[in-house]
């Protein structure tokens, strides 16, 4: 076993990492690109929790500390309450040294504002629902003790992602900061504009709060409470989803330019974080492909119901927290986008969501062809695939919680109720044509275990319990 990191080389790396994603905060506003800002601080977070990730944890973002802070203290693994004040120090230090140095080279500051004609509380909402994301993603792709255990390649992808996810919908209105050392770093070097901080502040730590309490709900074993499976599997496909829709509105909102990647982004980070809870589904045309699939005897009908329902509600929910965070005015009706028709934009859904549900069977489901690192980004780049091809045609939900999510924040929802339509056909068909191509792994151990009779009693157990919230 490796020896422990020093404290020294502990607090050098958390001062060193913030560094590098201040630094590259306050060089993208002044003079980048706004395209490409979300993604190049998202790849900066990637690349310093690679290189700093088995020394202090790289944690880089006092809210973060919190978070950890707050699973320790409720029983599981995390920080003590003296390691987070330690880590936040070294943390605001790094980023207000680099956010200065930044000043400096760039000749400019780059403030800590709200967007004009949004109000703080538009920021403070946006601030805390990312900063919950980004905390509650960190907590079950490296502190969750199943993710440690298996010691996971994908953590540091999915903790970057989340910035991709918010920079571009979110970010609209606040800025994106979803950090409390780059919300401090960028105030107190503004000089001028002082005083933004301490709500944007406020809200982020309210944000790892809350990604510390439902962390503790979604897996209840790390912290040495008992398990109750339809509460923990209903609850990660609410979150996901929720989180999934909430990303989709604010982009459209927003009006965003690289809408796709930041919503397969969101996806991707979800998928990581859950996938070992529920599945990840966070889609009713995916829970329709793997029933119908066949390949998991415990997931019946009843249960596919179940969760298209959390999905449904959290898409709902995510959709009207959106349009009251950017205002009714902001509103457009769900449907094609001219000059095109609801049949060609139907049809479009119909292909790329068919693509997707495939990917997720292929990837996530097959005992053949799944893959135990890569099969988060593989399924969010479907999203990035089927948005950019077809969003100026049908807007690219891929997804029925997406499309009444939208649709009922903004209206259209006899489209949305079409685009379902099309999108259930499309994850029935593509669990048809799995069932041809898969066909070799039937003959695998692993699938004739689940068609086994043993195996089909033990799901109808489960489904019975799972119906009676055992």
């Amino acid at each position: 076993m490796a020896a422990e990191p020093s404290l020294s080389a502990k607090c050098l790396a958390e001062f060193l990492g913030t560094f590098l994603l201040v630094f590259t905060v306050v060089c993208n506003v002044t003079t980048g690109s706004s395209t490409f800002a979300g993604l190049s601080i998202g790849a900066v977070l990637f690349v310093a929790i690679q290189a700093f990730g088995k020394i202090s944890g790289a944690n880089f973002n006092p809210a973060v500390s919190v978070a950890l802070g707050c699973i320790e203290a409720l029983g599981s693994t995390g920080l003590t309450w003296n390691m987070v004040g330690i880590y936040c120090g070294c943390q605001v230090l790094g980023g207000v040294c680099a956010a200065t140095l930044a000043r400096l080279i760039c000749g400019k500051a780059a403030p800590l504002a709200v967007t004009a004609s949004y109000s703080l509380m538009s920021a403070g909402m946006c601030e805390l629902f990312y900063t919950f994301m980004l905390c509650f993603v960190v907590l079950n792709v490296a502190a969750a003790k199943k993710n440690k255990e298996e010691n996971g390649q994908y953590f540091a992808l999915a903790i970057g992602f989340c910035v991709v996810a918010g920079a571009y919908g979110a970010g609209f209105i606040s800025g994106g900061a979803f950090n409390p050392a780059v919300a401090i770093s960028l105030d107190v070097t503004s000089w001028d504009h002082f005083g933004n901080c301490l709500w944007y502040t406020l809200f982020e730590l309210a944000g790892a709060l809350l990604a510390a309490f439902l962390f503790s709900k979604v897996r209840p074993t790390d912290f040495g409470n008992p398990s109750s499976k339809q509460a923990e599997e209903l609850l990660s496909e609410f979150l996901g989803t929720f989180v999934l829709v909430l990303t989709v509105s604010c982009n459209v909102l927003a009006g965003s330019a690289a809408a796709a990647l930041s919503i397969a982004a969101s996806l991707s980070a979800m998928i990581y974080a859950l996938g070992d809870v529920s599945g990840a589904h966070f889609n009713p045309a995916v829970s329709c492909a793997v029933y119908f699939s066949g390949r998991d005897a415990g997931f019946t009908g009843t249960k596919a119901c179940f969760y298209a329902t959390a999905q449904v509600v959290g898409g709902i929910l995510a959709g009207l927290i959106a349009m009251g965070v950017f205002g009714s005015s902001a509103a457009l009706s769900f449907g094609p986008k001219a000059p095109f028709h609801l049949s060609q934009a139907m049809a479009a859904e119909f292909f790329f969501t068919f693509n997707l549900s495939f990917v997720v069977l292929a990837v996530a489901v097959s005992a053949l062809t799944k893959t135990s690192h890569f099969f988060g980004l593989a399924i969010g780049f479907c999203v990035v695939v089927g948005g950019f091809a077809c969003g100026s045609v049908s807007g690219g939900a891929l997804n029925p919680a997406v499309a009444l999510g939208l649709a009922v924040s903004g209206g259209g929802v006899a489209n949305a109720l079409a685009y379902a339509a099309a999108q259930l056909l499309a994850g029935g068909a593509a669990a048809g044509v799995f069932k041809v191509t898969h066909q070799a792994e039937l003959e695998s151990p692993e699938a004739k275990s689940v068609s086994s009779p043993e195996a089909r009693e033990k799901a109808f157990e489960d489904s019975r319990q799972f119906c009676a919230g055992g």
